[in-house]
């Protein structure tokens, strides 16, 4: 099996497992709890939270652990939304932005906030200046994800945090979902950045873990009410096994960072090399020497044959890839990205995604390209 769908999820690190496995078994008190059993448990989250914020280089109170993104988009956006509506109700955003993202605007939009959603270019990226241009009086947060899920472009975050440096009052959020493990920190904890959203399954962690960087001194209104866990950020019983195990995931994880980020650069531009040039192949992310797109992801469509298609001929070879975003994996429309870029329809319906992961090798990237050699000759008969 060759499993080319990190960007969806990853598999948990055998490490990871024994983590989750002994902290679930061995200190299952309740953090909140006073008494001998409730005293080792919050030691060992607050172990976890200081752990998490070394690896990020940033305090351990400007960690908030949660379920993972989308939860962790929501609180930032609608957070922010409740706790500044006095002082305005515009928003700016990406036309590229995950759902999480994307369908939370949407729903405050419906409550009466001004959504401005900007345009990118031919890579999927926004213009820093459009930011600049969206900027209002009653303008409270800038949404903007580091890292695309369905072509790999970065964003140019830390542009747009220098013209937000003169706005020192609007939030600005970044999901960074995507950018774990892959050189970008520098931009993801950025001076300007005040907020970040993290999932533990994209990192070898569990699915259901999570966290966000809120950097202190910056107010939301908290999404879980209750009983003021989290500092009083996300109330809940905190997942003390998930969260210590996540912690352990991420120092994993950094410990071969830059190892891994060239490993993985050099399948991708092993692939993309194969794919470039061919006729009816259309590659949407950028090689391996283009900065403007991350190490792990690779988007192209064989034009003319169902995105779906081609997903389930590489399965029968054991190779797994994906539409562009598994979250929309399983609808028949297009591609949000690549409409956002001007793809033509025919086009964006025949993309899929090839994601890598720090498990992965080039030997797997020979093989997947000797497949499709196979496959491609097969569907020139659908194409012509």
């Amino acid at each position: 099996m060759i499993y080319f769908d990190n960007s969806a999820t990853t598999r948990p690190l055998p490490a990871v497992l024994d983590t989750f496995n002994k902290v679930a078994t061995d200190v299952w008190g309740n953090p909140s709890s006073l008494h001998k059993l409730g005293e080792p448990a919050w030691n060992l989250l607050e172990q976890a939270r200081a752990q998490v914020a070394k690896l990020c280089g940033v305090k351990p109170g400007e960690i908030i652990f949660n379920s993972g993104g989308s939860e962790g988009d929501n609180a930032v956006i609608k957070g922010t939304a409740w706790a500044k509506r006095q002082y305005g109700k515009h928003i700016i955003t990406s036309s590229v932005e995950h759902g999480a993202v994307a369908n939370t605007m949407n729903e405050l939009k419906e409550l009466g906030f001004d959504i401005t959603v900007l345009p990118v270019d031919s890579e999927g990226r926004v213009n820093p200046q459009d930011v600049a241009a969206a900027i209002r009086s009653d303008t409270i947060l800038v949404s903007i994800m580091a890292v695309n899920n369905e072509i790999g472009a970065i964003q140019p975050i830390n542009e747009i945090g220098k013209i937000l440096q003169k706005y020192p009052k609007i939030h600005f959020h970044v999901d960074a979902v995507q950018a774990v493990g892959k050189g970008l920190d520098s931009m993801v904890f950025g001076p300007r950045v005040d907020f970040a959203t993290f999932s533990g399954h994209k990192f070898h962690g569990l699915r259901g873990t999570g966290f966000v960087f809120h950097r202190a001194g910056r107010k939301l209104m908290p999404l879980v009410a209750g009983g003021g866990q989290e500092h009083n950020h996300r109330s809940g019983t905190e997942n003390l096994a998930g969260d210590v195990a996540l912690a352990r995931a991420l120092r994993l994880v950094k410990e071969r960072e830059d190892e891994n980020v060239q490993k993985e650069l050099s399948i991708k531009h092993r692939i993309y090399q194969h794919l470039v040039g061919k006729p009816h192949v259309k590659v949407f992310s950028g090689d391996s020497d283009n900065p403007h797109f991350a190490p792990h992801v690779l988007t192209f469509a064989i034009v003319g044959v169902r995105g779906e298609t081609i997903v389930h001929a590489f399965e029968e070879h054991g190779i797994y890839i994906s539409t562009t975003s598994a979250c929309a994996s399983k609808k028949t429309d297009e591609a949000g990205t690549l409409v956002a870029m001007k793809v033509p329809d025919k086009e964006a319906t025949s993309a899929v995604r090839v994601s890598l992961g720090d498990q992965n090798t080039l030997e797997e990237a020979d093989q997947f390209n000797r497949v499709f050699d196979q496959l491609y000759a097969e569907f020139q008969k659908i194409i012509n």
